[in-house]
């Protein structure tokens, strides 16, 4: 098996070294060069065609997300950012994530982490995971102006199915094998979860769409949700696999660039249509039925599940417990199998109607092969044809 050839970038010559000593403690792995800036990490890549780069987002003479827009551009490679845990670090990752970035990785302590160890484990994952991604890489999707159509029209579409239509939106389950093991993950965060100052009044919800991704998520969110239209008839709860800190940077870009409402979500908050609730980094999301029919969010922080928290199937699985409820569920682009449990629950405890992501436009095939591989798939379409297929679907 030949190794990963990664080309290491950041303008501290402790941070080449420590990374690249980290990276290289895996037998699969192979630091190829490095780089002190954006400028000479564009020259060695023309060069050398390492598989993954890593990209600091804070340098001199060229910084990272100039230098990843010109990756992109000029000579598409997965890249792996590694980012600070400030609101401006939070802020740059998002939009490195959306210009083509695959994953990132938090330093613990600054730009200079004495203390980089503490993530080494995460750091050769997401290097794995992004070598995969190549040939995967996509453009940024464009902006919600160019792509929303109104329901009406996207219902008029013809809709390519890889498997029948269910008679009736979310009925009807194949048959299943058991779901795989849960492959281990991300860490915890310690900190308060959001909490809504006061309820949003809203009528009982008939319709909830719950989805999960992760890596190569936050641009795959970009395109579904700047799709929808701003009518959209069914709340969304999402988890993206992120750490604390980052998810409301998340929640802030897509809701400045979608026709629906994106929020990170916030404890005890009566959820309703046309709004995308995103679960905060480090807190699990469920959701549970109040009163009059109104579906009501719940953040904690019990154990991870899977090394998750937040967890796809903690959320499906509470979802699973709603009554009077037609439920569509979504597995995209990620790592391991987060959800292929709570999917299995789900489709024997109610009526839902899954949409999996095809192989060919996932950065990493492992949650949707998961979800399909057990049988729980009723829709397999590629990423620019899921928000299409579920309007069709709750009509």
């Amino acid at each position: 098996m030949n190794k990963i050839r990664v080309l290491v970038t950041d303008d501290s010559a402790f941070m080449r070294k420590v990374i690249t000593d980290i990276l290289h403690s895996d037998p699969d792995i192979e630091v190829v060069d490095r780089a002190k800036n954006g400028l000479e990490c564009l020259e060695k890549v023309k060069q050398l065609h390492p598989d993954v780069v890593t990209l600091d987002i804070e340098m001199p003479v060229m910084n990272g997300l100039d230098a990843l827009e010109r990756l992109m551009t000029e000579h598409p490679v997965p890249v792996v950012m590694l980012s600070s845990l400030t609101r401006e670090g939070a802020e740059a990752t998002i939009r490195a994530l959306e210009l083509g970035a695959v994953d990132f990785v938090t330093k613990p302590s600054g730009p200079i982490s004495l203390d980089i160890h503490k993530v080494a484990e995460r750091l050769i994952e997401r290097v794995k995971a992004a070598a995969q991604a190549s040939g995967r890489l996509r453009k940024p999707p464009g902006r919600p102006g160019t792509t929303v159509v109104p329901l009406s029209a996207m219902l008029k579409r013809k809709t390519v199915w890889t498997q029948p239509e269910p008679a009736h939106p979310g009925t009807g389950a194949p048959d299943r094998a058991a779901p795989g093991t849960i492959q281990p993950g991300t860490a915890d965060s310690g900190v308060t979860p959001p909490a809504a100052s006061a309820p949003r009044r809203t009528a009982a919800v008939s319709k909830l769409v719950v989805l999960g991704t992760s890596t190569g998520g936050p641009k795959a969110l970009q395109t579904v949700l700047t799709a929808l239209p701003a009518d959209f008839p069914a709340p969304i709860l999402i988890v993206q696999h992120m750490p604390a800190g980052f998810t409301k940077s998340l929640a802030q870009r897509l809701d400045s660039l979608c026709a629906i409402r994106v929020t990170e979500a916030e404890d005890g908050e009566w959820i309703q249509p046309g709004t995308a609730y995103i679960a905060p980094g480090g807190f699990h999301l469920e959701v549970i039925q109040a009163s009059g029919g109104r579906l009501e969010t719940r953040l904690h922080q019990e154990e991870p599940r899977g090394g998750h928290r937040p967890s796809v199937d903690v959320l499906f699985e509470s979802a699973s417990r709603l009554t009077n409820v037609d439920k569509w569920a979504i597995i995209m682009t990620g790592m391991g199998n987060d959800g292929s449990k709570g999917l299995g629950r789900m489709k024997e405890t109610g009526r839902v109607t899954s949409i999996v992501e095809d192989e060919s436009t996932c950065v990493v095939f492992g949650m949707p092969r998961a979800v399909i591989q057990a049988g729980l798939a009723d829709n397999v379409v590629p990423l620019d044809r899921i928000a299409e297929t579920l309007c069709k679907l709750l009509h």
